[in-house]
């Protein structure tokens, strides 16, 4: 069973930035592809970055490209999102998520394992 910790939200004022981690735990750990989602109030779950297990190739959605960069420390067994440029539509809860198949992409029916979400609120 692999469990995903997410951290790292927040509130933070519009223009700033911040950085989500997620780490998996468990006895079957390795090196899976992982992606950040986030979901706002009212509305569905949406891609954003994943990244596949070495770290070599990410994808991002158009709405964030350019802002957010997902990147990993296998030795750390971490995965992060660094959120740059935050404004008020950023506001959601974020969440994390492994695929225990190799794929990386936006289809979160594909993913395998999820961690809780954080909170990011980003205030005008």
């Amino acid at each position: 069973q692999v469990q995903l910790v997410v951290s790292g939200g927040g509130l933070v004022q519009a223009g700033g930035s911040l950085r989500l981690s997620c780490a998996p735990s468990g006895l079957t750990y390795r090196a899976y592809p992982m992606g950040w989602f986030r979901q706002a109030p009212g509305k569905e779950r949406e891609f954003l970055a994943a990244i596949n297990w070495s770290g070599g190739g990410t994808t991002y959605s158009s709405s964030v490209k350019g802002r957010f960069t997902i990147f990993r420390d296998n030795a750390k067994n971490t995965v992060y999102l660094q959120m740059n440029s935050l404004n008020p539509e950023d506001t959601a809860v974020y969440y994390c998520a492994a695929n225990s198949a190799g794929y990386f992409g936006a289809n979160e029916q594909s993913y395998t394992y999820w961690g809780q979400g954080t909170q990011v609120t980003v205030s005008s």
